[in-house]
């Protein structure tokens, strides 16, 4: 059966309002007013009454966030569980890093970390062409755009998904941190790279700077939010959550479920490596701890303490666990990943849907208490 024959004798009439039985009913413009309060408090509160060094970590949060906004569309809705978006974060980050540095070097100059190891080491011809600007912003959207692509392609088209998909996803992730820590003549090694000086032009010193820097991280990170949200009204978003609750549904009503999927896994690649590249002028370091298991298990962490299925949830995790890391940390040096990890397990077991679920639990809370009374 078509696509077009089943809209013709109204099959896929059933598909809306599956979405809409298992989603609730849908509230397009209290989204909107949400995330027009999270601009302001980003973009006007947050720069108004937080130090430099604050907002410098905000910054970095709102990096998390905006990979978290993608797993969440690709988990929360696709059902499809990202445990390596690491890979696609270090795409985004090396290849801005690898800009700073050159950048740093100035015109013809090689790094200082190859320099130590060959003085007269040529540059490698892979770092050659970002030393333009225009080239590295093109490839911090291509090259995650094609390697999940054709990743994404050869997973799902061979229905790949569930334990397996999760484990494979991590399985590159780890491979990629690993390979990065052996090449230290090429990448830094597990050292990373660090020590930038400029930010196309502009000082990284000047305190003013940083402040534009995260204005760009905020302003990404709603962009994005408004992205998920039009997708999730869109036709798109509800073949993607069929796909998720009723695969073989999809694949009847005429529907390749692969490509829904690969729809959505492309764009949560993209967004993890745009936060990455502006991760790394934010941070002033980029090393393989940033892009490894670990790391990626505290973004699911994140997604999933917020509320994976909602539009806010995951954002909203992510910017919690990156405010809990570094208060708890300045605290606790050793200790805060017990507390964080308590935390998480307190929240998933008393609210599985997420923090997000809170007042939707507070409305039910107080109907039924009426009825009672």
């Amino acid at each position: 059966m078509s696509a077009a024959h089943a809209d013709r004798t109204g099959t896929t009439s059933s598909l809306p309002a599956l979405v809409r039985r298992r989603l609730g009913p849908a509230q397009p413009w209290g989204s909107l007013v949400g995330i027009g309060v999270l601009a302001l408090l980003l973009l006007v509160v947050a720069p108004g009454v937080l130090d430099d060094f604050r907002l410098n970590n905000l910054g970095k949060y709102c990096c998390w966030a905006i990979v978290a906004v993608g797993i969440g569309l690709a988990w929360g809705r696709g059902g499809m569980l990202l445990m390596g978006q690491g890979v696609y974060f270090a795409l985004g980050a090396y290849a801005m890093a690898m800009h700073l540095t050159l950048e740093s070097a100035g015109p013809d100059g090689v790094p200082v970390f190859m320099i130590l190891y060959d003085p007269l080491a040529p540059l490698p011809g892979f770092w050659e062409p970002f030393r333009s600007g225009a080239f590295t912003l093109i490839a911090i959207v291509v090259a995650p755009l094609l390697v999940a692509g054709v990743l994404g392609a050869a997973i799902f088209k061979r229905r790949v998904k569930g334990a397996y998909f999760a484990i494979l996803s991590q399985a590159l992730a780890v491979a990629l941190a690993y390979l990065i820590g052996g090449t230290i003549k090429l990448t830094g090694g597990d050292t990373g790279l660090s020590d930038f000086k400029s930010f196309f032009g502009y000082d990284l010193a000047d305190p003013v700077n940083r402040r534009m820097i995260y204005t760009i991280a905020a302003g990404v990170l709603i962009g994005c939010l408004l992205l998920v949200w039009q997708l999730y009204r869109s036709r798109f978003g509800e073949l993607l959550v069929a796909t998720r609750d009723a695969e073989e549904r999809v694949r009847f009503l005429g529907y390749d479920p692969a490509n829904i999927k690969l729809v959505a896994y492309v764009i949560a690649a993209v967004m993890a490596s745009i936060a990455g590249a502006l991760f790394v002028p934010i941070a002033g370091i980029i090393s393989p701890k940033e892009i490894g298991a670990a790391a990626s298990i505290l973004l699911i962490a994140g997604v999933a303490l917020g509320g994976r299925a909602s539009l806010f949830g995951p954002a909203l995790g992510a910017l919690l666990l990156g405010y809990g890391r570094s208060t708890l940390s300045e605290r606790y040096e050793n200790g805060w990943i017990y507390v964080l990890a308590l935390m998480f397990i307190v929240v998933t077991l008393l609210l599985p849907e997420g923090l997000t679920s809170l007042p939707r639990r507070a409305a039910r809370l107080v109907t039924s208490r009426r009825s009672a009374a």
